[in-house]
């Protein structure tokens, strides 16, 4: 009996030995990783408060700020089930100073949303069960309302998208399967970037849209070439350009008894290519012996479009500041992240439609691992937000933003 005692201590010490050593190193590979995870979320706060003009590493962080978070969310638990209290408080503080930004790229389900489709599933239940021909109207009355809450009818709907120049990924046009995605949605106010006057013109089913709304000119002649359009149900009063017309344009709808001023961005590229987009996302510098004189050029090209962006930024900031009434929206593409100097300069005082009433993880570029968020719509505080939605068409390297939105009560 003691010998065989002595046989399972002697197990057990072998066990706890091997385990020893392999705890020690993860708790010092974590330990380092906690560390370079505490430096990264301190630099991340710098991010949006420095123009990119003065460093060309910061704005390249914003890339990748949802994995420092969830880095750091995930450090922060390894700490307390290692109960090493130290550490999980320093992690947790770290992920609490990340809070506030997570809305900028995660958003739960609403609340309002989940009890509407509680309701609806089981009027669908009742609606299944019921003979009577009076009492099944009358469900089926309700879950229309329902429905119709649900997907927010009332108020007004904006889309703002980047069309690619109207081509598809065949390299054809795409111009009928936008206008199909336009008459399916019915927005009141469209603002379109990278737009096509040719290949739009071609195609009779976009032009029978465009005969639907009115159009912004931006002091242009009516030949002249919109390299942006600004597509309204509304009376527009007047419109212009901020810096060039490809860049930041404006325009001035009537809506009841105010006016409404909608700037339309579309704000310098990243200089990102396609080719440069599947380099990475394809891991092709892995095996690449030239790699670093590529990846160097991508971020020399990259921080030096970061720097035209500030400007632009900045002119379009000072428009805003001093000539845009107060009930405005900004929209468009601004080719930046939420933890960025561009997204924080534009979005002063103004609310992120996707902060509001966007649910889920949301990108709107497809490309970089489908993991970026560069398309907005930011409202005033006259206005509130009623829905945000992202549709899935692959009509351009972007996805359409579209925002359902009314007039504040208490403004």
């Amino acid at each position: 009996m003691a010998n065989e005692s002595y046989y399972y201590n002697a197990t057990d010490r072998r066990r706890r030995s091997s385990r020893g050593p392999l705890l020690w190193t993860l708790d010092v590979v974590l330990t380092l990783l906690s560390g370079a995870a505490v430096v990264l979320m301190l630099v991340l706060m710098l991010v949006p408060r420095i123009d990119p003009i003065y460093t060309w590493a910061l704005p390249m962080l914003g890339l990748v700020a949802p994995g420092v978070y969830l880095l750091v969310l995930m450090l922060s638990l390894y700490w307390v089930l290692r109960w090493r209290l130290k550490r999980a408080a320093v992690m947790g503080c770290m992920a609490l100073l990340g809070a506030f930004s997570i809305s900028l790229f995660w958003r739960p389900a609403s609340h309002r949303a989940a009890l509407l489709e509680q309701q609806i599933e089981m009027v669908d239940a009742q609606i299944a069960e019921e003979t009577d021909d009076r009492k099944l109207y009358d469900l089926k009355k309700k879950r229309r309302l329902l429905l119709r809450n649900l997907e927010a009818g009332e108020g007004m709907m904006l889309m703002t998208y980047n069309l690619r120049s109207l081509y598809g990924d065949n390299g054809e046009s795409s111009a009928d399967e936008v206008a199909a995605l336009i008459d399916s949605l019915n927005p009141d106010i469209i603002c379109l970037q990278e737009y096509a006057s040719g290949l739009a013109t071609r195609s009779e089913r976009f032009s029978n849209m465009l005969e639907r709304y009115e159009q912004a000119t931006f002091g242009l002649p009516s030949d002249a070439p919109r390299h942006q359009r600004i597509l309204s149900r509304f009376r527009i009063l007047r419109s212009g350009v901020i810096t060039t017309q490809a860049t930041s344009v404006w325009a001035d709808l009537l809506v009841d008894e105010d006016t409404m001023r909608v700037v339309s961005n579309h704000l310098q590229s990243t200089g990102i290519t396609s080719l440069d987009n599947a380099y990475i996302t394809r891991y092709e510098y892995l095996l690449d012996t030239a790699r670093e004189e590529k990846l160097r050029n991508m971020v020399g090209r990259f921080h030096t479009n970061c720097v035209l962006r500030a400007d632009q930024v900045d002119s379009i900031r000072a428009h805003i500041d001093s000539l845009a009434p107060r009930m405005r929206i900004i929209c468009g593409d601004f080719n930046d992240t939420p933890i960025s100097y561009t997204y924080r300069q534009l979005a002063h005082n103004m609310q992120d439609a996707f902060s509001e009433c966007g649910s889920g993880y949301s990108y709107t570029f497809r490309g970089f691992f489908n993991t970026l968020r560069i398309d907005y719509v930011l409202l005033s505080e006259a206005y509130e937000c009623l829905s945000y939605e992202v549709p899935a068409v692959m009509a351009s390297d972007h996805l359409p933003v579209v925002v359902r939105f009314k007039k504040s009560s208490s403004y």
